[in-house]
């Protein structure tokens, strides 16, 4: 259920996020996340609160821009970027007039949006679904490569290559048979890429 004044809430958190989502590359798994979470309700035919789903969807990623992570590489191999969102969340929705009582939810859904996770609630289980096919096949190619040179965990091709590798067992904790069905397709991407990649270097390191 959408409230009235959904409208302005949900465009100051769209608009926070475009002017936040830095580097520029960070937007757009948003709306695309967005988009995702809604097919695989309709998949499902699962019944959810569009308003906490909208807002954890938007906002889970904030502890990762700039400007909202540290900037120095030893604190942030350290850095809780779920904690600091879940931190500072709550008083940025209530500076924009969201549902006091929906808040909550928000924040469970942030809190077990990770791949690991089991997450019980619609709003919860949709992001954390859709947050792990958004890291597989060519969209999860492209969201690990563009990060290559400028990303303290990716800091040459063959490191980034080892991500896309493991991300082949994520599939093991989607919760959604809508999501698995998905992920089936995305998989078979991935690996093509892989094998792909494999045969054009010669054992050469990327």
């Amino acid at each position: 259920m959408t409230t009235i004044s959904a409208l302005s809430f949900r465009s100051a958190i769209e608009t926070y996020i475009r002017q936040h989502a830095l580097p520029v590359d960070k937007y757009s798994h948003q709306p695309r996340l967005y988009a995702l979470t809604q097919a695989l309700a309709q998949s499902e035919n699962l019944a959810f609160d569009d308003d906490i789903l909208h807002a954890a969807v938007w906002l889970h990623d904030l502890g990762v821009f700039e400007g909202h992570r540290p900037a120095s590489p030893e604190l942030l191999a350290k850095w809780d970027n779920v904690a600091y969102a879940c931190q500072v969340i709550p008083a940025l929705l209530t500076g924009w007039n969201f549902p006091a009582e929906k808040i909550p939810a928000v924040i469970y859904a942030i809190e077990q949006h990770a791949a690991p996770c089991r997450p019980v609630s619609p709003e919860a289980v949709l992001l954390h679904d859709a947050d792990i096919l958004e890291q597989l096949g060519s969209v999860g190619i492209m969201r690990t490569l563009c990060k290559v040179g400028r990303d303290t965990r990716y800091a040459t091709h063959g490191l980034a290559v080892k991500v896309l590798e493991s991300a082949l067992q994520l599939p093991d904790f989607l919760l959604l048979p809508a999501a698995k069905t998905q992920a089936e397709k995305r998989i078979t991407t991935l690996q093509q890429f892989l094998s792909s990649l494999s045969d054009e270097t010669f054992g050469v390191s990327y």
